[in-house]
């Protein structure tokens, strides 16, 4: 069985041979870009509109926030003053839709090479993509790979909101875009990072990849967790790059609670606890440090 809507069902297959199913409604949106294959559609459960590329499921509207909030929150609650954001890929608009949120923010770059992904995600998925006409957002559609090989000391946080290491999100997992990543932060810039999941065998041999380049690149590297329903096997990774901060213990959890921000998934008890990870994780780590 292939992925993709058939038969009124959505259906994604892992390499490993496991998957998900979901009862597909009207398709909203289904084109192909320049970049990938691209679709929005409905379902009557709780996940409400979901959005796949390439047959992949990147975001829900019903557990979007999971992924969103993690991402966008954690590097922000540990940086004293982040002023300065980038963000390549999340053409969804989720993570931007958190970062405007901290009024601390003087100016975010999102660089999303398929424009269509921002078009259609404005339109059909409103909730996620609300502000990303907000006045302190600028929109670069181009390659990540390539706008951030011109930056340099300029960020306080990098988030990288890629899709899987092939396809269009290839690039974003190198040792050389890791490495301009860190040329383009302060000296006191975080990048996170999705790290994938290290539960399936090729899901996990992307993340030791990733965790190798970015410990050969950066001071600091750590591995945080979070449940995402709808991601492969649920347990999905992310990982915490910088050049000074350590993530729990230059972490101000009650700085970050004063702020007042309201969040679903996010809180100052899982900061810390997000960062303990299972001893199989561990070891997978280990293994390529």
């Amino acid at each position: 069985m292939k992925n993709g809507i058939e038969n009124g069902y959505y259906h994604e297959i892992t390499p490993s041979g496991f998957g998900i199913a979901i009862k597909a409604g009207k398709v909203l949106v289904s084109k192909q870009t320049p970049f990938q294959k691209l679709e929005i559609f409905e379902t009557d459960s709780a996940l409400g509109r979901v959005l796949t590329l390439d047959d992949l499921m990147m975001t829900t509207e019903g557990d979007e926030f999971f992924y969103h909030e993690m991402i966008t929150h954690v590097p922000m609650a540990v940086h004293p003053d982040p002023e300065n954001i980038l963000v390549i890929g999340a053409g969804d608009g989720g993570v931007v839709r958190e970062l405007t949120r901290y009024n601390c923010v003087k100016n975010i770059d999102l660089v999303e090479i398929d424009e269509l992904v921002i078009e259609v995600s404005k339109k059909y998925l409103p909730t996620t993509a609300c502000r990303m006409d907000d006045q302190r957002v600028n929109i670069f559609c181009e390659d990540g790979v390539k706008f951030i090989r011109r930056c340099e000391n300029k960020y306080d946080v990098i988030i990288v909101d890629s899709t899987d290491p092939f396809g269009p999100g290839e690039g974003l997992f190198t040792k050389e875009f890791y490495g301009s990543c860190y040329k383009a932060l302060k000296p006191g810039g975080i990048m996170v990072n999705q790290h994938e999941s290290p539960f399936y065998a090729e899901d996990a041999a992307a993340m030791q990849r990733s965790h190798k380049r970015i410990v050969e690149s950066f001071p600091i590297s750590r591995v945080y967790q979070a449940h995402i329903p709808t991601y492969p096997s649920g347990h999905w990774l992310f990982g915490f790059a910088s050049k000074k901060y350590h993530p729990v213990r230059d972490y101000n959890g009650t700085k970050w609670s004063m702020l007042g921000l309201q969040t679903k998934y996010y809180n100052t008890h899982l900061h810390s606890g997000a960062f303990a990870l299972p001893n199989y994780v561990e070891e997978m780590l280990r293994d390529v440090e």
